[in-house]
């Protein structure tokens, strides 16, 4: 079957979708007529108004999903990105410009940036996608700060040749379709009665039906829109655009997670503008390699059944056979030597600061504003006290069982110094170890497995110890390390020697010399 015809196909069964709510209505409308005239008899009169009843809920059930899918196609407000006027920002609305004139398609009215690895075109359209209206682009600033020049401009047309691959005017609607029913059944998932699950099941039926079917012209479409972006922006560059996505979506968890939150147990935040803003130093910070190891490590996530993508690989792989152009080659491991899309903005400062603003809740306004420098420090601090306190809590409670009931309630958590001592005694594994927390599954454990399981806790708290030690001295300076990892810069001493002591203090004889050794050497240099 040809593109068009699958298109049509897809327009009758869109029809067939709102016809069906009609058609719905219409039998409970004739069963209520022979209710009320024809069926119920006197004796069986009580059933009438039940079954009246049964009926208008279930016909407000239909009507409301027949409403969302005729507000699927609309446009509603943003609230979590930032309005880009052309006059704001010319260089970036000259590129959307240009990727729009490329695919035969007008340009958007609006655009809006947004805190996601993403790019997108959304059209308001009526009659099931035949009337065209309003049309957005959003792209996200991750997304820019992550691509070249060349390759935004691979991914706007894409985009646009979504809407401009030049098959039939009836092409957009199987995009636009597959958008609407996901929306409408949402909506009966949403609903809070059993009537709304019950003509739920029909409409959620219909709608894997349609997407079953369509998925082959959606592939179609997505297939063609990567060919119109090969051939304006180039085949090597539109492969590596590609290339580079999960490389940046994987990044830019990476960055959530381990920077932009690093603030969350401090109930602070980076300074502002930062909290998106300094994905690009993690970005310009790592090399190719480092930024792909951060995707090698994750699961891919499984395929959707219904997606209307092909395969990652299956694409770059259809891009790869194009004929060659003369334009230069370019990989997602080392662009070539482009401009970061990112340049294309006026002011980004500004850009994040706004975005930062629509994005975070309320209470954050309330939040403090800390460097990253301070916010890294602030958190070394807090998870050195974290990793120590439950060692020095189980340290505290072995010596309480050895003093009377009124010298332990004046005693304080042990220091380092006087944790040392309860391992010299033999202590470490007779009682400590029994008192320190682990989870269910590890209750039962004994002998060398309950300490080789407990091993690693008592080394997290020991190290925690010392570099609360050594940040209260001043010995410890702050390193964000955009490259690795956010931590502690340690005397050199410290760097070398400090694993290897505290793996001797915590071995199943403890040695708590090299350790005491580096303790005197550091207050002998003031620490």
């Amino acid at each position: 079957m040809s593109y068009r015809l699958r298109a049509v196909r897809a327009f009758v069964l869109l029809v067939g979708f709102f016809l069906m709510g009609g058609a719905l209505l219409s039998v409970m409308a004739v069963f209520d007529w022979l209710v009320v005239t024809r069926l119920v008899t006197e004796r069986a009169a009580g059933i009438e108004g039940a079954a009246i009843t049964v009926t208008i809920l279930l016909a407000w059930a239909i009507l409301r999903g027949m409403f969302a899918f005729l507000r699927a196609g609309r446009l509603g407000p943003v609230t979590d990105a930032v309005a880009v006027a052309p006059d704001d920002q010319p260089e970036l609305w000259e590129q959307v410009r240009a990727a729009a004139e490329a695919t035969g398609q007008r340009p958007p009215d609006e655009l809006y940036l947004d805190a996601e690895v993403n790019a997108g075109v959304i059209e308001q359209s009526r009659l099931l996608g035949l009337l065209h209206g309003r049309r957005r682009m959003v792209l996200g600033l991750p997304l820019l700060a992550g691509l070249t020049v060349p390759q935004l401009r691979s991914v706007l047309v894409h985009e646009f040749g979504h809407y401009g691959n030049g098959d039939t005017r009836l092409g957009g609607v199987t995009a636009r379709g597959r958008q609407a029913l996901i929306h409408t059944v949402e909506a009966f998932q949403e609903g809070s009665t059993r009537f709304h699950y019950v003509i739920g099941v029909l409409y959620v039926g219909y709608a894997r039906m349609f997407l079953r079917i369509t998925q082959s012209a959606a592939r179609h479409q997505e297939l063609a829109a990567d060919r119109m972006a090969a051939r304006y922006a180039g085949r090597d560059v539109t492969a590596s655009a590609l290339r580079m996505l999960p490389v940046l979506d994987a990044a830019h968890t990476h960055y959530l997670q381990r920077y932009a939150a690093m603030g969350s147990p401090l109930t602070a935040l980076p300074p502002v503008g930062e909290v998106h803003g300094g994905f690009r130093r993690l970005l310009a910070a790592r090399s190719g390699e480092q930024l792909a190891a951060l995707r090698a490590g994750q699961r891919p996530p499984r395929p959707h059944p219904y997606d209307s993508h092909p395969p990652l690989a299956e694409r770059i792989a259809l891009i790869e056979q194009l004929p060659a152009d003369d334009r230069p080659e370019q990989s997602a491991a080392e662009p070539a030597d482009e401009p970061a899309a990112l340049t294309l903005l006026r002011d980004t400062d500004r850009v994040f600061a706004e975005l930062e603003a629509r994005t975070l809740a309320p209470e954050a306004a309330l939040l403090r504003r800390m460097s990253w420098d301070d916010l890294t420090m602030a958190r070394a601090v807090a998870d050195a006290e974290e990793w120590s306190g439950p060692l020095r809590l189980a340290v505290a409670r072995t010596l309480r069982s050895e003093a009377s009931v009124e010298k332990a309630d004046e005693r304080l958590l042990p220091g380092l110094e006087e944790i040392l001592d309860v391992f010299d005694r033999g202590l470490l594994w007779m009682e400590v170890a029994d008192r320190m927390p682990r989870p269910y599954q590890a209750a039962r454990l004994t002998g060398q497995s309950a300490r080789d399981f407990i091993r690693p806790r008592i080394f997290d708290g020991v190290a925690g110890l010392i570099l609360l030690r050594l940040a209260e001295s001043g010995h410890a300076a702050p390193d964000i390390a955009w490259s690795d990892r956010p931590g502690l810069i340690l005397p050199e001493s410290w760097e070398k020697g400090m694993d290897d002591a505290i793996d001797a203090a915590v071995a199943d004889t403890p040695d708590t010399g090299p350790l005491r050794t580096l303790l005197a050497e550091g207050a002998g240099s003031g620490t």
